[in-house]
């Protein structure tokens, strides 16, 4: 915990984001907007929060914690980044654009806090020393993809270009195919490939894997130019990634119950407290309410 997040505190957390950006791990980065007493939240605060639930950083009370991390995993789910208001009195916080949660420190106050989602870019492997080549650097650079020519096993979405022009073609698809990339294309002419895949059936590279691949690579713009060719390239892959993302009906809500003590809503499944009294199970959210809810349970039940 880094109250506050100043000086040496800020520093440690951006060190942090740095190292997780350089390792290619997903993680959220959690900003206080704004506060109201007698939260010891202040705008600017910041935390971070692995894909893990891992939290390192300062939002005020940690009962703020289980809200913040549980709605930074879902960001990271989807890559929406969020609105959050923790408050005593959520109906009256509602409005669109905002996910309202029961503040349940016990100083009360409300806090906004904005969740944004930082996942690694994803990954633009070029063989070759081509002008097209060339291109597809500069302007796969430019869209946000991490261009490598040496990748590295990782979960981050992987794209294969091979644009050898006739220059060991065929040892380029089989580094290729090594990576077992989402996509991959080779800029060559369709009578050129025919060739390419005589041979590289014959080395033992399986038909199905040589059908996978997108060649002449790129969508058909009538592309002339490195520049335009290495655009329909990238337009292809676009293409590829969205129709890997279809629309999707909202998954089911996960059960909740509400804590007798706070009102705060826990999720069945993750929930770490609970008791057992009058033949049902009751949820809480942290330790202490648990105990409060024992101590009395005909009051709260």
């Amino acid at each position: 915990m880094i109250p506050g997040n100043r000086g040496a505190g800020m520093n440690q957390l951006l060190q942090k984001a740095a190292d997780l950006t350089r390792h290619e791990e997903p993680f959220v980065l959690a900003v206080v907007v704004s506060r109201r007493p007698a939260s010891s939240a202040q705008p600017g605060n910041i935390a971070l929060i692995t894909a893990a639930g891992a939290f390192e950083g300062w939002l005020g009370g940690s009962c703020t914690q289980p809200t913040v991390v549980r709605e930074a995993q879902r960001a990271l789910a989807d890559g929406k980044p969020r609105l959050l208001v923790l408050t005593p009195d959520p109906e009256a916080e509602r409005r669109p654009g905002v996910d309202v949660f029961p503040m349940t420190c016990h100083s009360g106050g409300s806090v906004e806090i904005y969740l944004q989602p930082v996942l690694p870019a994803p990954r633009l492997v070029l063989f070759g020393d081509s002008p097209i080549a060339r291109a597809l650097a500069a302007l796969g650079g430019a869209m946000g993809y991490s261009v490598v020519d040496d990748p590295r096993q990782s979960n981050v979405p992987l794209y294969a270009v091979v644009a050898a022009m006739g220059e060991g073609d065929e040892d380029a698809i089989r580094a290729a195919l090594a990576l077992h990339p989402d996509y991959l294309g080779v800029v060559a002419s369709a009578r050129r490939f025919a060739r390419m895949r005589e041979t590289l059936l014959a080395q033992g590279v399986t038909a199905e894997a040589l059908d996978a691949i997108r060649c002449p690579a790129g969508l058909k713009i009538g592309a002339r130019a490195p520049e335009e060719i290495a655009l329909s390239i990238l337009a292809e892959i676009v293409e590829l990634r969205r129709a890997a993302q279809p629309a999707e009906e909202p998954a089911p809500a996960a059960l909740t119950a509400v804590d007798p003590i706070c009102g705060m809503t826990v999720e069945i499944a993750t929930a770490r407290h609970t008791a057992e009294h009058g033949g049902r199970t009751w949820y809480f959210c942290c330790g202490g309410c648990r105990t409060r809810f024992l101590a009395e349970p005909g009051k709260y039940a």
